[in-house]
């Protein structure tokens, strides 16, 4: 068997295996299944790309959408890897010329759609081919307890019927126990190994921000990375057109990306952020999985996700070469409204009480103030025992404490004299002694605790109520109606004479001023090296001039972590510059003589 880590380096540029890499790929070569969960940006594709070269034989890819086929593909041709796709989008001309190359057995990698591995008449053609490994990418499009079900992938479970033989790895980045579970029973690989990577990204921090101001603290943020590629998820189509719009009109360079939208025009506004000629996208969750740009710096979520998984999957397009980014989520009881009116809709029932699971845990997620990371890794059966991650907005939290002894215990009367059958938002405008219809209806307007509270705006209350249902002072209903009620901690507290309560002091919102048309200068990014920031500028510039000369994304030619090592080493020799991570021996020979040289000059 060929030196593993010899073609690592040869190929993809990597001097060392990622945790668990080399494990997944002997594995493989072992012939023998495989279910692989390991987060965005892991390096998954190493682990079936590589047994692909050692293989005399093909290797067949299942992916879910056609850029991320054409992403991958232009990669593994630039790393010197033969490699091609079979989708909709080729001329028969073109198809043809491909089903040649494969017969002659000039192609190792074989991408297609699992629609077309549905097709009769294409299996029947893979029997015909030297077929050595199927590798099913994104496999928890299968289950149905996925956040992100597809039908069509269903028709892989005539993988292991048709091809009893081959050894399948199911590779995905956002899978629970139970997904997991469903992924090897619906791939028919029951015994498949499993490899479960740390989903920890210890590049990202995680932030969640209160949905006031939202737009000025969108501005805030995509002015600190201004220049840098930027992701905003939207709730909603309109929402997206209009966060684009207003982003242009402030002189950023913002594209919208939607279901909505004419195809072209879509395929057009990813394309342009992918090569680096628009910085920001604003998209629902349409966009993402199909994107493997490796510098996005920022991920925004404009509003709230749907669920936990989602989330982590869209989080998880920041950062993908190892730099310091940031995952940011405006976060207001106004967007539960907005998914609980979509819940509504579902006729299933089991289908809207998972919904509604799904929702609570995402609110919970933004409500405890609790380590933000330990949450995450929590969610998906991994334990995190450090005290402080350093990487979150909790943990990196300097706000300073109050007695919250008083306001709790007005809190929990109020909870009290209303029998514990309402929500957050009914006791607050209680507490707050607001004239609504609903409280002078119910007679609300004559309880002790109608306008007990006078130094606490609305905002501060949902805080310091989010509070007490984290330390479990009250108890917070799942469901379409959340309701508060007083758990045995929190009437002890009530009934005590002299309680002492003390939390964080409830965040006060700062107007973020709106800047004007940004300039064009690059932020410089955060490494443990040290590196010219002009010649790093340099080497952009080149990289998206090879780009556009091999009509392949910049980050395929170099990510920016590799353009900082070439800024820190500054190798002037071949035999220097493969040394350099992400440089492989192939693209040496194919784009490092220009390099070399604007080294020499720098140097």
């Amino acid at each position: 068997m060929p030196q593993l880590p010899s073609l690592l380096k040869k190929y993809f540029g990597h001097s060392e295996f990622r945790p668990l890499q080399e494990e997944i790929i002997r594995q493989i070569l072992a012939g023998n299944d495989a279910l692989v969960l390991m987060p965005t940006g892991g390096g998954k594709s190493v682990c079936y790309q590589l047994p692909a070269l050692v293989f005399d034989g093909l290797t067949v890819v299942i992916s879910p959408l056609i850029s991320l086929m054409k992403d991958q593909v232009d990669a593994a041709l630039s790393n010197g890897i033969p490699a091609a796709c079979l989708n909709s989008t080729l001329t028969q001309e073109e198809s043809e010329r491909i089903i040649r190359d494969l017969r002659d057995g000039l192609i190792k990698l074989l991408y297609c759609a699992p629609e077309r591995f549905a097709l009769p008449q294409f299996r029947e053609f893979l029997r015909t081919l030297p077929i050595k490994l199927f590798a099913v990418d994104e496999a928890h499009c299968i289950s149905e307890w996925g956040h992100d079900f597809r039908a069509d992938y269903r028709t892989l479970s005539l993988l292991k019927e048709e091809f009893p033989k081959l050894p399948v790895v199911a590779l995905t980045a956002t899978a629970t126990g139970q997904v997991a579970d469903d992924i090897v029973e619906q791939l028919g690989i029951p015994n498949a190994k499993r490899f479960v990577s740390s989903s920890n990204r210890q590049n990202l921090t995680y932030r969640v921000e209160r949905k006031t101001n939202a737009f000025n603290k969108l501005v805030h943020w995509v002015t600190k990375f201004k220049g840098e590629s930027v992701i905003v998820y939207c709730f909603s189509k309109k929402e997206t057109d209009k966060i684009a719009e207003q982003l242009c009109a402030l002189g950023f360079n913002a594209r919208p990306y939607h279901a909505g939208m004419k195809p072209e025009k879509r395929a057009r506004n990813q394309s342009d952020f992918i090569n680096d000629k628009v910085d920001i996208i604003t998209a629902t969750i349409a966009f993402g999985m199909g994107i493997d740009k490796s510098d996005v710096r920022l991920v925004v979520h404009y509003s709230l996700p749907k669920t936990i998984e989602g989330y982590f999957q869209e989080t998880g397009r920041a950062g993908r070469d190892g730099l310091e980014s940031e995952c940011v989520l405006f976060y207001g009881p106004g967007d539960q409204f907005n998914q609980k009116y979509f819940i509504q809709q579902i006729q299933d029932p089991y289908q809207q009480d998972k919904r509604y699971e799904q929702l609570n845990q995402m609110v919970s997620y933004c409500e405890l103030k609790k380590c933000r990371r330990k949450q995450l890794l929590n969610y998906f059966g991994e334990s995190f025992e450090q005290d402080n991650c350093q990487g979150c907005d909790v943990c990196l939290n300097t706000q300073t404490s109050f007695n919250a002894a008083e306001v709790s215990q007005k809190v929990f009367v109020a909870i009290h004299e209303t029998g514990g059958r309402f929500g957050a938002s009914h006791i607050i405008n209680i507490l707050l002694g607001k004239n609504l219809k609903k409280i002078r209806d119910l007679s609300h307007n004559k309880l002790v605790s109608y306008g007990a509270v006078i130094d606490f705006n609305k905002d501060h209350l949902a805080q310091i109520i989010a509070t007490l249902v984290e330390e479990n002072y009250l108890k917070k209903e799942t469901g379409m109606y959340p309701t508060l009620s007083l758990t045995h901690k929190g009437v002890t507290f009530l009934d005590n004479a002299t309680p002492e309560l003390t939390m964080d002091e409830p965040e006060t919102e700062a107007e973020i001023p709106q800047p004007k048309a940004r300039a064009a200068t690059k932020t410089k990014l955060k490494s443990k090296l040290s590196y010219n920031q002009d010649l790093f500028e340099e080497f952009r510039t080149l990289r998206k001039h090879l780009a556009i000369k091999n009509n392949v994304p910049p980050y395929i030619i170099a990510s920016d972590k590799t353009l900082i090592e070439l800024a820190h080493f500054l190798p002037v020799t071949t035999a220097q510059l493969i040394n350099i991570n992400g440089i492989g021996e192939v693209k040496a020979q194919r784009y490092g003589r220009e390099f070399i040289e604007i080294i020499k000059e720098y140097a």
